[in-house]
This record gives C-alpha cells, sequence and structure tokens, in this order.
C-alpha cells in the first residue's frame, strides 16, 4: 500500500495532500487553517490533517514530494541578475540573503519542519522533488479519467519554464515542448494586475472579472490592445510569446513595471488600490483578456497539432480563466477538455504526490467511471454533530436540527426564495479557490439587488464582482449556452437569448455603474454584464445534499439554480470550521446559516446587532 504526501510551500498558496494507492485522501491549503490568506508558509497543519484523518503517521510514508526544485530556481535567479546586471542590485541584495538561509537548504528544512510536526527517524524518510510544470501535468491529467491526453500548463513561472505542452499517457507524462522565463503568460497578465490597482497573485481574477466592462468597439480599447501587441508582446503562431524586458522589472525589480514609462506608452495613469474605476480602467482589462484568450487559444492549437490527441488537460495559474477555458470549450478544438480545479500552486502539492505514484514508484492508474478522481474537490475537513454542537455551547448560539435533509433543503429553499442570504456549510471543505456548495453563500439568482448586497453588505468587496450560478446539471444548456459539465466552475458560456432581457443601443457607452444596474436577465444576479456567467455544474451523484437544496429551490421558484459565492469576507480564506463560519455569519449581514442539519437564524441569536465583536481583520486583497 504505498502512501504519498505532496507538499508545496514557500512561494504562495501552500497545501499539502496525501495520496494512499492512487486514491487521494485529503487535499487542503495551510491559509485555511491559519486564516492568512494565500500563506507560503510551511503547511503544517495542512499535513496534519492529511496524517490525522488518514490514520498514519510520518515513519508509514513511502515518500514524500515537494512541488518543484528549488536548485534550478536559484539557479535561474543568479542567472537572470547576472544577465541584467547592474541593474536589480536592491532585488538581488533583498532575495539573496534568503536563499542562502532557507530556500537553498530546503531538503533540511523540510525535513526539520515534518519533525516538528512528529518525531521520526530522518534516516528513513525519503524525500523527492519534482519539477513545477511536471507537478502541473501530474494534478490535471492523472486525476482526469483520460487514458490519453495533451496536456497544457500555463503560468509566472516554475523553475524556468512558464508553459508547457506535454502527453499523458496511463501512468507517464512525457513534456514535449516548454516555453521559458522571462517570458511568460502568467507573468504578462500579473503585469496588469499590478497596474490596475490590484494585488499580485491575488487579483487577477479580479482583472478577468473587470473585463467585459471595457468596450470592445471603443478607440481606447482597439489602441491598448494594438500597444500591448507592438510594444510588449510579440506572439507566434504556436501561442509562445516573446515579452520585451525593456518594459518590465519583474525578472529583477522589486514591482512588475516602470510605472511611468506604462503610463506614458498607455497614456494612462497607474490606479492605485481602492481608486475609483474607470471606463479606462475597463477597457484595458479587456485588452489583456482579449489577448490573452489568443495566446491561450494558439498555445491549445500547438497541443493539438503535435500530439493529435481530442482530449486536453490544463493546470497552471493561467488555467483559473475560466473566459479563456470558455472560449477554448466554444472553439471546438478538442472534444473533452479536464481543468484542475487546484489549478494554482496548491494544486502543485496533490501533482507532486500523484507524479510520485505513477512515475517514480511505475504504479499503474486507476480508471475512474467519474469524470475525475478529485470526489467533487471535496477533499478537506469535515466535523461531526459533537464538534458543531460544542462550538455552539462555546458562543452560546441558537439554533434549530432537523432529522430529515428533505425538511431543512424545503426550509433552506423557501428562505432564499424571499431574499433571504444563507452561508451554506456542508461535508468536507473544497480544495481549490472555488467555494462548490460545501463552504458557500448562497442567493436567488433572480434578485435584482442580489450581486450588490452580498458584495457591499457582506462580501465588503467591489461592487463590480460578478458571481457564479450554481445549476442543476440536466437544467444547464435550459439558461446556458453549454454543452459540457463544469463542476468546478472553471467555464464561462453565454446566457441564453431567452433569458436575457432588452438593453438600449448605447449599451456599450453606459458607466460601470449604470450597466451593472441594468435589468439585463432573468437570473440577474448570476448574468455578467457581457451576458455571460462563470457556471458550475451540480450533480446529485458529485454533491447530493447541494444537489437536493437546488432542486427545493426550483420546486418554489421553477428557477433549478442559485447564487454561489465562496464563504468569506474580503482578504479572508473560505472559512474552514463551524467556528470560522459562525464568526463570519455573526460579522456580516448574513440572515440564515447552515451547518450541516444545524439551522441558525441571525435575529435569534444573541446580541445579534453587535456585529462589531465578531469582526476580524484581514488584509484586503
Amino acid at each position: 500500500m504505498r502512501k504519498i504526501l505532496g507538499i508545496s510551500a514557500f512561494y504562495h498558496d501552500s497545501a499539502a495532500a496525501l495520496i494512499i494507492d492512487g486514491k487521494i485522501v485529503a487535499a487542503v491549503q495551510e491559509e485555511r487553517f491559519s486564516r492568512e490568506r494565500h500563506t507560503a508558509k510551511f503547511p503544517v497543519h495542512a499535513i496534519k490533517y492529511c496524517l490525522e484523518t488518514s490514520g498514519i503517521n510520518i515513519e508509514e510514508l513511502d515518500c514524500v514530494i515537494f512541488y518543484d526544485k528549488p536548485l534550478l530556481k536559484f539557479e535561474r535567479l543568479l542567472e537572470t541578475y547576472f544577465a541584467f546586471a547592474p541593474k536589480g542590485l536592491v532585488s538581488f541584495l533583498k532575495a539573496i540573503p534568503v536563499w542562502l538561509k532557507e530556500k537553498i537548504f530546503l531538503k533540511r528544512v523540510i525535513v526539520d519542519n515534518l519533525h516538528e510536526i512528529e518525531k521520526f527517524n530522518k534516516k528513513n524518510l525519503v524525500l523527492l522533488f519534482t519539477e513545477h510544470h511536471l507537478s502541473h501535468a501530474a494534478s490535471s491529467f492523472f486525476a482526469s479519467a483520460f487514458e490519453k491526453s495533451a496536456i497544457l500548463t500555463i503560468d509566472g513561472v516554475g523553475e524556468w519554464c512558464t508553459a508547457s505542452i506535454g502527453y499523458g499517457n496511463g501512468k507517464n507524462i512525457k513534456l514535449l515542448k516548454e516555453m521559458n522565463f522571462p517570458h511568460s503568460v502568467g507573468l504578462l497578465y500579473s503585469a496588469f494586475t499590478y497596474f490596475l490597482g490590484f494585488t499580485v497573485n491575488s487579483g487577477e481574477y479580479k482583472l478577468m472579472g473587470l473585463a467585459p466592462y471595457g468596450n470592445p468597439a471603443s478607440e481606447q480599447t482597439i489602441f491598448f490592445e494594438k500597444t500591448i501587441r507592438d510594444v510588449l508582446v510579440d506572439i507566434k503562431v504556436d501561442g509562445s510569446i516573446w515579452l520585451n524586458q525593456k518594459y518590465f522589472n519583474y525578472a529583477i525589480g522589486l514591482k512588475m513595471v516602470d510605472d511611468a514609462v506604462w503610463e506614458r506608452i498607455f497614456k494612462l495613469a497607474k490606479r492605485h488600490p481602492e481608486a475609483d474605476i474607470t471606463q479606462s480602467h475597463c477597457n484595458l482589462a479587456l485588452a489583456i483578456q482579449h489577448i490573452t484568450e489568443d495566446i491561450v487559444l494558439k498555445m491549445a492549437t500547438e497541443a493539438k497539432k503535435i500530439t493529435g490527441s481530442e482530449n486536453i488537460c490544463l493546470a497552471g495559474g493561467v488555467a483559473l480563466n475560466c473566459v479563456a477555458n470558455g472560449k477554448l470549450a466554444e472553439s471546438g478544438l478538442f472534444r473533452q477538455i479536464y481543468i484542475q480545479p487546484a489549478a494554482g500552486d496548491a494544486g502543485g502539492a496533490l501533482g507532486a504526490a500523484l507524479a510520485g505514484y505513477h512515475i517514480y514508484f511505475n504504479e499503474p492508474r486507476i480508471p475512474s467511471d467519474c469524470i475525475d478522481i478529485m470526489n467533487g474537490s471535496y477533499l478537506g475537513p469535515d466535523y461531526s454533530n459533537k464538534e458543531i454542537e460544542l462550538m455552539c455551547r462555546k458562543v452560546k448560539a441558537v439554533f434549530h436540527t432537523y432529522n430529515e435533509f428533505e425538511d431543512l433543503s424545503r426550509i433552506v429553499a423557501e428562505k432564499l426564495a424571499e431574499g433571504n442570504i444563507i452561508g451554506w456549510f456542508q461535508g468536507r471543505m473544497e480544495f481549490g479557490p472555488r467555494a462548490l456548495g460545501n463552504r458557500s453563500i448562497l442567493g436567488d439568482p433572480r434578485n435584482l439587488e442580489m450581486q450588490k448586497k452580498i458584495n457591499l453588505k457582506i462580501k465588503n468587496r467591489e461592487g463590480f464582482r460578478p458571481f457564479a450560478p450554481s445549476v442543476l446539471l440536466e437544467d444547464a444548456n435550459e439558461y446556458f449556452e453549454l454543452e459540457t459539465e463544469s463542476p468546478y466552475m472553471l467555464l464561462v458560456a453565454p446566457v441564453r437569448e431567452n433569458i436575457r432581457n432588452p438593453v438600449p443601443d448605447n449599451y456599450h457607452d453606459l458607466s460601470l455603474k449604470e450597466k451593472l444596474n441594468w435589468n439585463r436577465s432573468k437570473i440577474q444576479s448570476v448574468t455578467h454584464i457581457d451576458f455571460s456567467a462563470r457556471i458550475q455544474t451540480v450533480s446529485k451523484d458529485i454533491s447530493p445534499r447541494y444537489y437536493k437544496l437546488i432542486k427545493s429551490f426550483k420546486q418554489f421558484t421553477g428557477f433549478g439554480l442559485l447564487v454561489n459565492t465562496s464563504f468569506n469576507v474580503r482578504g479572508e480564506p473560505i472559512v474552514c470550521s463551524p467556528f470560522d463560519a459562525y464568526r463570519c455569519f455573526m460579522s456580516t449581514e448574513l440572515d440564515y446559516l447552515v451547518i450541516n442539519d444545524y439551522l441558525f437564524s441571525k435575529v435569534e441569536q444573541h446580541d445579534w446587532q453587535n456585529k462589531e465583536k465578531w469582526i476580524s481583520s484581514f488584509k484586503n486583497d
């Protein structure tokens, strides 16, 4: 019985994953326990959870495998500083001491941290390192149900590689083509994330959400896209890119770009965080989104050309760009597309473990009768009734319990149909950045005020941010132009014409606020302003409770879908424990909270109007 622990750490999105005989037993991000979003710290709590939930100890592991090769990264760091010298001296002096103290001796650091978790004979530990993009490739292909598939990985940078095309066949993966640093689609996108005032490595999804507010026909958008193509990036026919390093600072600086240089070429001032968003910002976001989609489609076309496969697996941070994924699905290039739900660095822990199992130990894959082996990505902690009641006793919570889930789902569906917003906490927590119905905030998609209310009064985030629909799998085609499953909320597709409401001829010329408030759809709160939606299809086999709730909502309203957003506030990781959920419930304007079979009404809680008592401070993302 093979037992393999995969780890990602020290850069961002630390995580741990445990594989036993090819089955994913547990996978979780460290941030969910530490409550520090995107933490890079060694995943002590995540590892403890993986070991405890499986009932094994470190001595029983066949190996521990880290998701990239730090010495290759150090080589890239040194070669890059040497190539750009004397530029980058300040950055060099800041980075090198950290590497010399910690990262260059990562093997010792990992072993010492594991020893702090649990005592073991260090001589018996098998510690392996896999290449970063192999970890990404393995996380997608080995998790998929495909026997053979093209594999496309795209992110900021691993060791040297920034994107790769590979081919998976059974228990083997071969990387066929790579693009190397400093030329990177992920870093190009992050440069615009920075310039538009969002946080690099966490704000890229905001940039994607802002793009539809741009006017595709405006002269400014056309100018922005032409400037990017003419000045910043040369896009080759195979999707590889060459970035003009004259206009970027990420290789040797402490910032992504030189603000003054970009302000000159785009004739637009850099947006400062929290500043108002103008139409110009929206147009620039749309321009870089269009270019990213073009690059991804060209890379996918090249993958098709050199592998001949009808299937493709995607991973890496850029694979979380669900708009680009939707365009790829719409293109018909591949018969089937699979995207790893934890496509970023957290998923590297899982990919490392799977690579160790199938490639290093040469173990066969277990055929899957489902779309993958991810168990709906429900791979994190769950909590017993005893643990929930102990929490309730501690915080003096008032609750109602239900012996029959049928009764609970009917009551909650009715509350949703009345316009209430509900925190929904069920079973095992999701692995990856998306809440998929086990740690979610839910609302009625028909409600014209729902998007504004959740964004501003509950999530405390920017009002333009869109929400996803969770829709019954069999009903998805009724609302959306989607011909495939999308269980992980990683595909964007158009809302059907019969669901849309008419808009004025000057719709694209309206202000951001006017477009946001326009009644454009029968499912307004999940219809983005360009009539698209980021869709989660819900299956009764994978998510039986969530499916039952949506089915109950349909019985009340005739609509088989809900608004679904992650159960957290801005800057906070998704809630993990019952206490996390109750604290978030009490510190926001959520109306009801459901934890497994327990229902909490806000107005029944003691001192329910004293939100400040429960508010925790989180750094804005």
